[in-house]
């Protein structure tokens, strides 16, 4: 997959990135869980609607991993678009 193609999905992949450091902020959550759960509404409410805004051009297995809310996947599946060789097959399969 080209640099343009992978780049498409470059906002998703900063918020399923910003969505992992929220999560794995544990000082914040201990300091102050209210905050922390806000943050991670916030990042969550923005993840949702970057995936309604790409819903009609999501690949099916990319679709598949965020509609089961399995963000990691998600992220290693577009990481995987920028790896040259690699990735390019597993991330256009299914």
């Amino acid at each position: 997959m080209n640099s343009s193609a992978s780049g498409k999905w470059h906002p998703l992949e900063e918020l399923l990135e910003e969505r992992l450091r929220v999560i794995a902020d544990h000082a914040l959550r201990d300091r102050d869980a209210a905050a922390h759960l806000e943050k991670l509404k916030d990042v969550s409410l923005r993840l949702m609607a970057e995936q309604q805004r790409l819903t009609d051009e999501l690949p099916p297995r990319l679709r598949h991993y965020l509609s089961q809310s399995s963000y990691s996947k998600a992220l290693d599946w577009i990481r995987d678009l920028e790896r040259p060789e690699q990735g390019a097959g597993t991330a256009e399969s299914i």
